[in-house]
């Protein structure tokens, strides 16, 4: 058991495309008895056209071969860019570093199919530094889903044996993972309960083109009312009553918001822009909140972490919708609270991971993803010569 510590870079980039967050971590021990100290975060945005680019292709699901080999190596220089600036930040080399861990760009996911766009051997060669990336397909050849991978950091870091504890995770879509307390690991179950913060950006990227692509704090939402009929649209599809594991992408949600409101608008119904900012938070909190007194009931601890955190407006109504729902919570907050950086927690997740495949320990949980197995998860690119 490798109990000197070893210095990962886990990076990745979520669904919600925004850009790349970089966690340097030391890493101690193997296995569930591994610890984790977060050394630095650095988060570097994609620049305009590559956004752009990701945001058109996963909406129309179309793209030429000459676009997505342009693509795969604008994502892996994006990458390689922010690993190096956060080893700069951190007066490091890569020589310090056991391995990057590189989550990729999610480009399509609809198990068992499903592309993390990345090129790991570029980013190997702009670093200087083995890379471990391909985390899902391994959980996906086994029957899975390849979704969520969180729960195993989740399970490392923050099980508890007296409380129940739901870790939530809001970035494009909302992911849970459930840990009763002194749970073994078949009492874990995660899954998508649908969309976090997809909504909110999409309608600000329509409507607000010049905007910075979302609602900075929630502000214009809370200035907003609930348009009922778009709701019950989202929240009729057959997703949000299908038992876990589940997992989901985010053109489907945009699918099923956009019905809704070109159904409004086909009654001559024209629906202000807080109006259905507010709408997709509710729709966020109550799929979230409906989801956890269906599969989660006993819950003591609801864990927060991802951008979503930072929109007042759906932290308000996850509030009140969990009360609606009477869940038992004893706390309703921040990662941060215990001690794991909230910005940086899935990259630091990745790092985890990565770490695992090193040491050859299977890091997918099959009550999560619903694989047949444990599998070791990620394919090892070497250090360049």
């Amino acid at each position: 058991m490798p109990e000197t510590p070893r210095l990962f870079a886990g990076a990745m980039s979520g669904t919600s495309a925004d850009g790349i967050d970089v966690a340097i971590v030391e890493i101690t021990g193997t296995g569930w008895d591994m610890s984790a100290k977060l050394i630095r975060h650095h988060a570097r945005p994609y620049d305009a056209a590559l956004k752009q680019a990701i945001f058109a292709m996963r909406g129309s699901g179309q793209i030429s071969l000459a676009e997505l080999a342009r693509l795969g190596r604008e994502i892996s220089l994006a990458y390689a860019t922010c690993v190096n600036e956060a080893l700069a930040l951190s007066n490091l080399t890569s020589d310090a570093l056991t391995a990057i861990a590189a989550h990729g760009q999610t480009l399509f996911h609809d198990p068992p199919n499903t592309i993390q766009w990345l090129d790991p051997a570029l980013i190997a060669a702009e670093t200087r530094c083995a890379v471990i990336s391909d985390f899902r397909r391994a959980d996906c050849a086994a029957g899975g889903q390849g979704a969520p991978l969180v729960p195993f950091a989740d399970y490392v870091l923050l099980r508890d044996s007296s409380d129940h504890r739901v870790m939530l995770n809001l970035g494009g879509i909302a992911n849970v993972t459930s840990i009763p307390a002194g749970a073994a690991l078949d009492d874990v179950i995660g899954f998508d309960t649908g969309p976090a913060n997809c909504l909110s950006d999409h309608v600000m990227r329509t409507h607000a083109p010049d905007s910075p692509g979302y609602d900075v704090g929630g502000k214009l939402a809370a200035d907003g009312c609930l348009i009922e009929s778009v709701a019950q649209t989202v929240l009729s599809d057959p997703f949000f009553a299908k038992p876990p594991p589940k997992s989901l992408d985010i053109p489907n949600m945009i699918r099923l918001f956009d019905a809704g409101v070109e159904q409004a608008r086909e009654q001559g119904i024209r629906h202000a822009v807080p109006d259905l900012l507010y709408t997709a938070c509710w729709i966020t909190a109550e799929s979230i909140a409906g989801a956890l007194s269906r599969w989660a009931p006993t819950v003591d601890d609801l864990i927060f972490s991802g951008g979503g955190i930072r929109n007042e407006t759906l932290r308000g109504l996850l509030s009140k919708r969990t009360l609606a729902h009477k869940l038992p919570l004893k706390s309703l907050g921040s990662v941060d609270a215990y001690g794991i950086a909230s910005e940086a927690k899935e990259a630091l997740a990745f790092a985890l991971l990565a770490a695992a495949t090193l040491d050859g320990f299977p890091s997918n949980v099959p009550s999560c993803t619903g694989a047949k197995r444990q599998v070791l998860l990620g394919i090892i690119t070497p250090q360049p010569y």
